[in-house]
């Protein structure tokens, strides 16, 4: 039931976001925008519900506030002292304790419903995940293993406005100041992925807002989740728990890829993180640089 009520029009706005997103290139993925009010274009099926869910609450959010506001406003009026000097005595009123019951139930029931499926969908993953990566947080930067044929980890730390030139970097737009790292996490498009998350000192949390992801990470535990990017290019989050001096200096950035690009990438990854790093950017930039000389 859960499913029929939410499912259907969540997919919907899915196929909807994916086929206007049909004709964009990987720099497109989003990313912070000073003065944000609104969240970032969703890259998976999941904020892409998240969306749909925070439009329709509004449908009730809305009359509810101006309803309230305009009873406020009328009582004010109506039955302020100088106007209503002699106060009604009234004390019960079956059709308005109706309302005011039967009402409220019946919209928390119309926002449960879609919560819970939208809940359920977070933690089922649509298929078996096809790649593992563990994530472990310290103060002030993550620990990544991929849990592949040959496991290999690399640490993920901020990359320092003075080492921007040497990491051949020094596109803002694309690796923003203070999200943009030294090693970014890489995965192919189209592909579920579980993840592990876990922390080797204080509460942490790992945090995408365009893959609709949070989730804790807790010393001495590990909470599951996963994510499907359903377009490629780089994504940035942060730690979103209070967790130490530095804080606010501890970003995640995901690079999405095609499947040939992500296999190059990991088979020379296994032995030398930074190098298939530079020998990723190196052919992405190369395609970008040919696509703006065909335009």
């Amino acid at each position: 039931m859960m499913n029929s009520l939410a499912g259907r029009p969540s997919r919907l706005c899915t196929a909807i976001a994916l086929a206007l997103l049909a004709g964009t290139g990987g720099a497109l993925a989003d990313q912070p925008t000073p003065w944000q009010a609104r969240f970032q274009e969703a890259a998976t099926g999941i904020m892409h519900e998240i969306t749909w869910f925070e439009h329709y609450t509004l449908w009730f959010i809305i009359p509810i506030t101006l309803l309230v506001l305009a009873l406020l406003g009328w009582c004010m009026f109506r039955y302020s002292e100088k106007r209503n000097p002699i106060p009604s005595r009234t004390s019960h009123n079956t059709t308005i304790e109706v309302i005011w019951t039967v009402g409220p139930v019946l919209i928390l029931l119309a926002l449960a419903v879609p919560s819970f499926a939208l809940l359920t969908s977070q933690y089922t993953p649509p298929e078996e995940p096809a790649l593992t990566i563990k994530a472990t947080a310290n103060q002030w930067n993550w620990d990544y293993e991929y849990q592949v044929g040959e496991t290999f980890s690399f640490n993920s730390a901020l990359l320092p406005d003075n080492a921007r030139a040497d990491a051949g970097k020094e596109d803002r737009g694309r690796y923003p100041r203070l999200l943009a790292v030294d090693n970014e996490v890489v995965v192919p498009v189209n592909t579920t992925v579980r993840l592990l998350v876990t922390a080797s000192d204080v509460i942490h949390a790992f945090a995408l807002p365009a893959f609709g992801l949070k989730t804790d990470a807790v010393p001495g535990r590990i909470n599951e989740t996963w994510f499907k990017a359903q377009k490629e290019g780089m994504y940035y989050g942060q730690c979103s728990e209070l967790c130490g001096q530095d804080h606010a200096y501890m970003p995640i950035a995901i690079h999405v890829v095609p499947q040939a690009d992500y296999e190059q990438w990991v088979a020379r990854a296994a032995t030398d993180v930074p190098g298939a790093n530079r020998a990723l950017q190196a052919k992405i930039d190369s395609e970008t640089n040919v696509a703006d000389a065909g335009n």
